[in-house]
């Protein structure tokens, strides 16, 4: 049969994974898993919250509302929005690169701007809808371009990735607003937000005065939930949402009902709030001793850092792809996160630090010795 092709490859990511499975597997050797783009401190223990789970009930068993079932945006509302929104502004998705996917699709802007340096599924995405993008090194780059971007839209990351990296939430807000009264829609991805916040941060109560904007977040990496594939979108903009709507209902029809209510549980429950908070306790000790321990060893690319702070889960360090993996630690290189700059790129590599502090000291001393 003939094919459509995307002219996509999978990501870097799973043949770095591959690799060194196999060469663990060839030469009995440990390596540091570092590649990946999940919390690998802890688990988070599901054990008691899944008792208050009733598998046979018809919630389980029956397609769900396309838009999400009701109890669990209204959790969500609650615990990111401090109540002061409304449930039909909030979709569920798969995960969170649907709610990107379609995020893309849905708003009619010329062009979508990215960070020179960017999760390579924002633009595969755009490549597979023909979606047409363009890139801006820095907050200083997009204010002075600003007027540009009229009926564009742009794409902010906090915490990035590939960086890692958190600016101060009265600049990302001051930017926000002010491609807001450009005509530019924003689209906010934090997936990682919430590692390091809890329900008491009122930053989305804050943006809900914006209306060209798009907030994207995902369970996978601040409830550990990566392998449940949820996440949700929040637009005040009623024709976007019905939008949204449409198609997750014809791409899913109704998104993991399971995994809905596991997420209601977690956000909702003692038993629940119990297990989230042991989870990123653990989590955040960890990732802020590796950040630390980089700093020290003078391993952080200092340079990517200059109007941010590395907060995790990720980070780039001065260390080749190659080197890194010639001393058995997984690592992404840089390059892989630009389109532009894949030269000069090189020589660097993204790291996660949301692993082991002993086992990740262990590795880059063992490295330093050599």
């Amino acid at each position: 049969m003939k094919i459509k092709k995307t002219g996509v490859a999978l990501p870097a990511i799973h043949e770095m994974g591959r690799k060194i499975q196999q060469l663990s597997a060839e030469t009995g050797q440990e390596y540091l898993f570092l590649q990946r783009g999940i919390n690998s401190v802890v688990n988070i223990d599901l054990s008691e919250v899944v008792k208050d789970i009733n598998f046979n009930s018809k919630e389980i068993q029956t397609y769900p509302p396309s838009q999400g079932r009701a109890e669990l945006r209204d959790a969500i509302n609650n615990e990111y929005f401090g109540g002061k929104t409304d449930i039909s502004c909030i979709s569920i998705c798969g995960g969170g690169m649907p709610g990107i996917d379609n995020a893309f699709q849905i708003a009619d802007v010329r062009k979508i701007y990215l960070p020179v340096y960017h999760w390579g599924n924002y633009h595969n995405a755009m490549k597979i809808r023909n979606i047409e993008y363009d890139e801006y090194d820095s907050f200083d780059n997009l204010k002075k371009i600003t007027p540009e971007l009229k009926d564009c839209a742009v794409l902010l990351g906090d915490p990035g990735n590939p960086f890692g990296n958190k600016y101060a939430d009265d600049e990302i807000f001051a930017m926000i607003k002010k491609l807001n009264d450009n005509g530019t829609v924003v689209f906010y991805d934090s997936p990682y937000r919430r590692v390091f916040y809890d329900k008491n941060d009122d930053f989305y109560t804050r943006l809900l005065d914006i209306d060209n904007l798009v907030i994207l977040d995902s369970f996978s990496k601040s409830l550990g939930l990566s392998g449940a594939r949820l996440g949700f979108v929040h637009s005040k903009n009623a024709e976007f949402n019905h939008e949204m709507a449409v198609r997750l209902a014809f791409a899913t029809n109704g998104t993991n009902a399971f995994a809905q209510i596991l997420v209601e549980k977690l956000l909702t429950t003692e038993i629940g709030k119990k297990a989230v908070t042991d989870f990123k306790t653990a989590t955040v000790s960890e990732i802020t001793k590796n950040i630390k321990y980089l700093n020290e060893s003078g391993f952080i690319a200092n340079e990517f850092y200059s109007e941010s702070v590395p907060v995790g889960i990720f980070a780039i360090v001065n260390i080749s792809e190659d080197e890194l993996l010639a001393n058995r630690i997984g690592s992404v290189s840089l390059s892989k996160f630009t389109l532009s700059r894949k030269q000069e790129a090189a020589k660097y590599s993204r790291v996660c630090v949301s692993v082991n502090h002993k086992k990740f000291v262990d590795f880059f001393e063992n490295m330093k010795a050599k």
